[in-house]
């Protein structure tokens, strides 16, 4: 399989991710770029090393389709898109796979439905779903195995994962702690899905939901594969000036794990939504997702 040709559909409030995306498979015009209403898309974009740090060998995005004419138009010129369409079922037939790339993900069915239908390998942003019955119905239309791809890609953000030294100088873990600002329903996700990557995805018990006004505080029990238990707890900040972060606390020692590096996470997170298109092959297990959606789903209740 030769350079795939991507389509991406935008854009959901404060994600700018048609831009960065697009960005890091087909490169950028820094002249219009630089008036991206995401102010740190372009300062990561000039820190790296142009093509070597892209993934322009891989794949070209070659059509875009937001909801805003003027809105597609800039970031087509940003992230040098050839083509805008004004119904993103003009993508049939003319791309290869598609970057669903907004994470409101009331709208991902709305939006997914007519590519999965027609077979056609699909990126959902997180969260893929808000609750395990939407995520399944999502599931229930693909035409092949590995047609979806979904996850924060923080999951493979380095600064949320720990080395064998690392684990070795905590101990075992009893507790993590994880806190996110923003929204529930957006933001969860990517403190979620690397802190039961650090617990190699355990089974969750014992929830319990703590809310105050619109902060929230979700608790339970991760009992992982040797049997060890841990207590999770993930803390949802909302506007309260506070990085996405996660402390590890073992028994010899503890560490506090901050997400700092977007562009590498992302272009990872790309990278085996490539790999999965050509081999066809799983990046990442069905019910790891389905885990993380059922967090979410716990959040929410």
């Amino acid at each position: 399989m030769g350079k795939l040709k991507l389509g991406v559909i935008g854009m959901s409030e404060g994600n700018g991710h048609p831009y960065s995306w697009s960005a890091i498979f087909n490169g950028f015009n820094i002249e219009f770029m630089k008036d991206c209403p995401f102010s740190s898309i372009p300062d990561y974009l000039l820190e790296q090393n142009f093509p070597n740090d892209f993934l322009t060998q891989d794949a070209e995005v070659t059509h875009i389709y937001t909801q805003d004419s003027s809105t597609s138009e800039h970031t087509a010129k940003s992230s040098l898109i050839k083509n805008s369409v004004q119904n993103p079922k003009e993508m049939i037939g003319k791309i290869d796979a598609l970057l669903l790339a907004r994470d409101d993900a009331e709208n991902h069915m709305k939006y997914a439905k007519d590519f999965l239908e027609a077979g056609i390998p699909i990126y959902i942003d997180k969260p893929l779903a808000h609750r395990l019955t939407d995520a399944n119905q999502l599931f229930a239309l693909q035409q092949f195995e590995t047609q979806i791809y979904s996850c924060s890609a923080l999951r493979y953000a380095k600064e949320f994962h720990l080395t064998d030294i690392e684990r070795k100088k905590i101990g075992k873990i009893i507790m993590i702690q994880a806190y996110t600002p923003k929204s529930w329903e957006k933001y969860a996700v990517h403190v979620i899905e690397p802190v039961l990557g650090l617990l190699s995805f355990p089974s969750l018990s014992d929830f319990s939901l703590i809310k105050i006004d619109n902060y929230r505080r979700l608790s339970c029990i991760a009992t992982q594969k040797n049997s060890d238990k841990t207590i999770v707890t993930i803390s949802n900040l909302l506007n309260a000036p506070h990085n996405l972060s996660i402390e590890v606390i073992g028994e010899k020692a503890s560490k506090t794990l901050v997400f700092e590096d977007s562009f590498t996470a992302f272009r990872t997170a790309l990278q085996q939504f490539i790999l999965q298109v050509q081999t066809k092959k799983l990046s990442i297990p069905r019910e790891e997702t389905q885990k993380v959606i059922s967090l979410i789903e716990q959040g929410l209740n």
